[in-house]
């Protein structure tokens, strides 16, 4: 099924559902007055779609890994809508964002996410992948330091630290962290190139 006739699928449920409702009503309108108070938050949020937050992510998963960014940020953020303040929602948000360009979103929707979750080092190497690209190198090495706090074996943070202190021109730096990201994955090919053009 496309996206289209699934959107059409869940419209046309909601409709038989209200007439269904609707049916209800006529048979015990005073009861309906009592439920319908406390139904209508709950409603507001299954309105979007019959997919409940995980269905969502799946499905964003999968137009991200087709290259369909929009499509898989409107999933993400129904998701986040139906279940707000999950972190992984909130970086997914970001990433994608990221990649599709906008990085002051991007941004926005890390900011987010580190909140809910301080000691996720994806987080924190994302945001430090931005500020390297703005030129704010100080964010930019607070957010790799954090990162090597929470993990210091990861050899993606050595990596990206010494793609910020190359920007820097900071080359002996840059050099010891290539080399260090090398020891923990000799078959890491981006810091063995890097390390060959210092």
């Amino acid at each position: 099924m496309t996206v289209f006739q699934l959107l059409m699928l869940g419209a046309s449920a909601y409709f038989a559902y209200k007439i269904y409702e609707h049916i209800q009503t006529l048979q015990d309108p005073e009861q309906q007055n009592n439920n319908s108070n406390q139904n209508d938050n709950q409603r507001t949020a299954e309105t979007f779609s019959p997919f409940d937050p995980e269905a969502l992510v799946l499905k964003a998963d999968e137009a991200f890994e087709e290259k369909d960014f929009q499509k898989a940020v409107a999933l993400l953020g129904e998701a986040n809508a139906k279940q707000p303040n999950n972190s992984e929602t909130l970086f997914k948000l970001g990433y994608i964002l990221q990649q599709a360009g906008d990085n002051d979103e991007a941004l926005n929707y890390y900011k987010q996410a580190l909140e809910l979750d301080r000691d996720n080092e994806y987080i924190h190497n994302s945001m430090a992948s931005i500020y390297r690209e703005n030129a704010e190198y100080v964010s930019a090495r607070m957010h790799l330091n954090d990162s090597l706090a929470i993990e210091e074996d990861n050899p993606l943070t050595y990596y990206n630290y010494g793609n910020l202190l190359v920007d820097m021109e900071h080359f002996e730096e840059a050099k010891a962290m290539y080399v260090k990201a090398l020891e923990l994955n000799p078959e890491f090919t981006q810091a063995q190139e890097e390390l060959g053009k210092l």
